[in-house]
């Protein structure tokens, strides 16, 4: 791995080892419940728009595990080669 990559990994373990980052994805998760709520839906284009919120913070909440696992398929290739 070079060290633009290495560099790029270890800012995103930094950012989740901070009370931001866990206090950030409590809020988000918090707020997935309501918005996944189709009680609230007024038409499909607010449904539509709820679902496009729905997969922004299903990314920022699965962020931590899908950069660990690009790392360690990146560090378990290196070591294949």
């Amino acid at each position: 791995m070079n060290q633009e990559t290495q560099t790029y990994y270890d800012n995103y373990f930094n950012l989740f080892a901070t009370d931001g980052w866990k206090q950030l994805v409590q809020e988000f998760g918090d707020n997935a419940t309501p918005i996944n709520s189709v009680e609230a839906v007024k038409d499909s284009n607010d449904m539509y728009f709820r679902k496009g919120q729905l997969n922004v913070l299903a990314h920022l909440l699965n962020m931590e595990n899908i950069v660990t696992t690009n790392y360690e398929e990146a560090s378990k290739s290196e070591e294949d080669d």
